[in-house]
């Protein structure tokens, strides 16, 4: 199933809060499940998550990051993730990162860095940390840290996967 699809890098992931807890786009195009759908399907832990990555610098190579552990918590939790157990040839594991975080967007600061809004200055909702090293949401840095064919991304898909 898909969660996100970002085929462009745009400014189209520049969304509320309200807009991220019921989703919006379309799965053919630029995409995003909804955080409250994506809660209540990852709340039994039976799922994994799956990253497709395309880098700008070699379009004609994807790869992916695989996590056996995918938990989104509700919106009472801030949509809180819960992620482990990765495995791929994305490189380094730059989604770990944000392990623990809660969700932010422009109109909801959730993350970690007290001097700074990172959903407000790099745009796109997503589990910021301070700000990140991955950033399939991200309007200013569409990045995936240490993704072999070149960090800045072309586009981006996130999967839920039955375990």
């Amino acid at each position: 199933m898909l969660i996100q699809q970002n085929v462009d890098g745009s400014n189209f992931f520049n969304r509320s809060w309200a807009e991220f807890k019921v989703g919006f786009g379309d799965p053919s195009d630029n995409y995003w499940l909804g955080n409250d759908l994506l809660s209540r399907l990852t709340a039994n832990n039976s799922y994994k998550l799956k990253f497709d990555l395309q880098s700008r610098s070699n379009t004609s190579n994807w790869y992916y990051a695989e996590y056996s552990t995918f938990i989104v918590l509700t919106e009472a939790d801030n949509y809180k993730l819960q992620v482990a157990g990765y495995s791929g040839n994305a490189g380094r594991d730059a989604f770990i990162y944000n392990n623990g975080q809660m969700f932010s967007t422009y109109d909801r600061d959730n993350d970690l860095r007290s001097s700074l809004h990172c959903a407000a200055y790099f745009g796109g909702g997503f589990w910021y940390k301070g700000c990140y090293a991955c950033g399939v949401n991200s309007v200013l840095y569409f990045k995936w840290d240490g993704l072999p064919g070149g960090a800045s991304l072309q586009s981006s898909r996130m999967w839920l996967q039955c375990k």
